[in-house]
């Protein structure tokens, strides 16, 4: 099977994963970045579930039954295939580093545990311009095929299925296209950047610096490398 006949192949807007420790508080941001899993293959397949849960009582007055009552809305669930294959480098062990990062997405972080708030790490996934598939969540299952192996026993392809749960956040305004919770997004530092700068922008107010800064934790404002992915929250949290 060559690479190309898998998922959406090498595409100029590539998928990945934001894995982030979880929020030391209460808050519904992530915590500091941990890595970036970026997608050998976009998804050929991603699937987007939402629920409403409705009671309804029978009612022995009620001819044709009783009239249900909304319970609320259930947060948002994503499943999606990842394809990882290394297969033109039999002897690396590539795929086997990625899918133990997966899986890792499942385990508790060493910080959040020292902090005695044990909790695996959030995730946000994001490809290019799908808002809709843009949201907080963690990951609640991880389910790895190996498929192909080298000749030392390494796995060398493997098949994914990742299952992605929304973690709402506590704010009052909504996307009026999906009726979703409005979620961060990612920016990647270029030259020039700043956190005053990246507040501006994002919020119109350079002050909003702080909230950039203790979503990502960062200690010192004055460093901030090309390249490093920041969390920027919604500016309706920075707001609140």
């Amino acid at each position: 099977m060559s690479k190309s006949s898998k998922g959406a192949g090498k595409s100029l807007v590539r998928a990945h994963l934001a894995i982030h420790e979880p929020p030391l508080g209460t808050g519904t941001s992530p915590g500091a970045l941990i890595k970036t899993f970026d997608f050998d293959f976009n998804p050929a397949q991603l699937s987007l579930s939402r629920a409403a849960q409705w009671k309804v009582t029978p009612t022995i007055a009620a001819r044709y039954g009783a009239r249900p009552e909304f319970m609320g809305s259930e947060p948002r669930a994503m499943s999606l295939e990842v394809f990882l294959d290394s297969s033109d480098r039999p002897t690396s062990n590539t795929v086997l580093k990625k899918v133990a990062a997966l899986l890792s997405c499942c385990v508790v972080t060493p910080k959040s545990l020292a902090s005695k708030k044990p909790s695996p790490p959030w995730v946000v996934f994001q490809w290019g311009s799908f808002s809709t598939a843009r949201f907080t969540a963690y990951v609640s299952s991880v389910d790895a095929s190996y498929t192909l192996f080298g000749t030392t026993g390494v796995p060398i392809r493997a098949t994914c299925q990742l299952r992605l749960n929304e973690i709402p956040r506590k704010t009052k305004r909504q996307n009026p296209t999906s009726g979703a919770l409005t979620a961060q997004r990612v920016h990647q530092v270029v030259a020039g950047d700043s956190l005053q700068s990246l507040a501006w922008r994002e919020y119109g107010d350079a002050a909003a610096w702080r909230a950039i800064a203790e979503a990502n934790g960062i200690d010192d404002p004055s460093r901030l490398p090309t390249g490093t992915e920041l969390v920027l929250p919604a500016a309706e949290e920075v707001r609140h």
